[in-house]
């Protein structure tokens, strides 16, 4: 089974290159640290590279907001690089954190920081990430300041619920939703508001480009989870079944073993640790089930209303690159072969 991304065309847009140039300077001087031991932590996983698209979001969010410009991606607000860095070191932060969670040795293709320094530097470094994150943040207002913090924290409750759900072949589909909305949605919601803060928006606007955020962010973590299952190891870097191996059930994997011919099978073998045998089993049920196609419906659900929420606000190149942003996450999966 080979699944081959279709690359996004978000990254090769007019400007968007000078764009994550900017970006990217900004983290690296965010991470810069007194001591130079701590800098080579904290910016391990930036230089490892990545999309970006959270800042990305927050910056067409901001130009969005900005109706009627005539600057290119290249252009946009200097508040907007710097809200969006703020909230890609707040993912890198909790990316530091999580890989000690889940004793990940490798993250973006590199060794994960727990593994080349060791779990407490990885908390140390993961917690300084943050700190600075919120230092940004707090350089553009209070309401700014205030949202990131609000932020970290529904981050670290979706982390809790979905640990405290862990091995639970009764989760239901609402608890699924409500980790994802605060562990990854969240995120994506923050970086859209925050752009679209520091823009001209009305306060509708703001909201309808959160909406926009919160929408995008649930639909990226449910294509998420349907690589984990659906990818093959050489494409994630990592053991396909990842996440039902460490007892996380998600939206493909509760289908499957509700209403589906493999759901006897499937749930006898889930509930506990699995062998990686077991994990193979388990993960050739869950592919020849319907879990599937039907999380990919739900997550094309997400991607229609995210459009949807686009309506409110003036078209142009940086509304239409949002949408296209969102398009792309479900065309981006083909067909499993």
């Amino acid at each position: 089974m080979t699944v081959v991304l279709a690359p996004n065309p978000l990254l090769d847009l007019p400007g968007m290159a000078e764009l994550r140039n900017r970006i990217e300077r900004q983290l690296l001087a965010a991470v810069e640290a007194p001591d130079p031991n701590l800098t080579e932590m904290t910016s391990h996983l930036i230089m490892a590279g990545g999309k970006r698209l959270r800042p990305i979001l927050c910056a067409l969010s901001c130009l969005a907001g900005d109706a009627g410009t005539s600057g290119t991606f290249g252009d946009v607000r200097d508040d907007a690089v710097i809200g969006g860095a703020a909230i890609e070191l707040v993912h890198v932060g909790s990316l530091h954190h999580d890989d000690v969670i889940d004793e990940s040795t490798t993250r973006h293709n590199v060794d994960s920081v727990n593994a080349r320094w060791g779990n407490f530097r990885a908390i140390i470094s993961g917690d300084f990430l943050l700190a600075r994150a919120s230092e940004l943040a707090a350089g553009l207002g209070t309401e700014v300041a205030r949202l990131l913090a609000g932020t970290i924290a529904r981050l670290c409750e979706g982390e809790v619920r979905e640990l405290h759900l862990a091995y639970q072949v009764d989760r239901s589909e609402r608890d699924y939703f409500a980790a994802i909305d605060g562990k990854t949605a969240a995120v994506y919601t923050a970086a859209c508001r925050i752009g679209a803060m520091v823009s001209d928006a009305s306060p509708d606007q703001i909201e309808a480009l959160a909406e926009f955020g919160l929408l995008y962010g649930m639909a990226f973590q449910v294509i998420d989870d349907v690589l984990d299952v659906v990818s093959t190891d050489a494409d994630l870097g990592k053991p396909a079944g990842h996440d039902m191996a460490e007892g996380v059930y998600t939206l493909p994997v509760l289908r499957a073993m509700n209403g589906s011919s493999q759901a006897g099978e499937l749930r006898a073998l889930l509930g506990g640790p699995l062998s990686d045998d077991q994990r193979l089993r388990a993960l050739n049920l869950v592919r020849q089930s319907d879990g599937v196609p039907q999380a990919m419906g739900v997550a094309q659900d997400y991607v229609d209303r995210a459009a949807a929420a686009l309506d409110g606000i003036e078209s142009g190149p940086a509304t239409e690159a949002l949408e296209a942003a969102a398009r792309h996450l479900v065309a981006a999966v083909p067909a499993p072969k």
